[in-house]
C-alpha cells in the first residue's frame, strides 16, 4: 500500500468522500497543447471537477478550466469516460471562490440534480 505525505494529495483524497455538488456551467477548457473548446461543468468541488469532453483527454495530462469571471484553473486529468472528463485542481480553489461559484450558480435555474 503506498502512502502520501502531500497535503494536497491527502486534503483531495478526503474531498473525494464528500458529496458533489451538480451542476450546469458553460467553460471553456483547454487540455495542454491543444486548442481551447466550450464545455459544461457537471459538478464542482474544491479539490476539482468533471465535464463535457467530445475529445479524448488522457489520464495525467495537464489542462485549463475558465469558468466566467475566473481566471483560468490549472488541473490534470484524473479520468475520461464517456465524453465527460473529471480532473482534479493543481492547487485547492479557496472555499471562498467554491461558495460563491455555487451560489451563483444554484440560484439561476442551471442548478442541476443529477447527470
Amino acid at each position: 500500500m503506498q502512502t502520501t505525505h502531500d497535503p494536497y494529495q491527502l486534503a483531495a483524497q478526503e474531498d473525494r468522500c464528500s458529496p458533489s455538488t451538480k451542476l450546469a456551467i458553460l467553460a471553456t477548457l483547454r487540455a495542454s497543447g491543444a486548442r481551447a473548446f466550450q464545455s459544461v461543468v457537471h459538478d464542482l468541488s474544491i479539490s476539482g471537477f468533471s465535464a463535457a469532453s467530445i475529445n479524448r483527454m488522457h489520464e495525467g495530462r495537464l489542462c485549463w478550466l475558465t469558468l466566467p469571471g475566473l481566471e483560468s484553473l490549472q488541473a490534470q486529468v484524473v479520468w475520461w469516460d464517456n465524453c465527460i472528463v473529471g480532473c482534479a485542481f493543481t492547487e485547492l480553489l479557496s472555499p471562498i471562490v467554491h461558495h460563491n461559484i455555487l451560489q451563483r450558480y444554484s440560484n439561476t435555474g442551471i442548478y442541476r440534480s443529477s447527470c
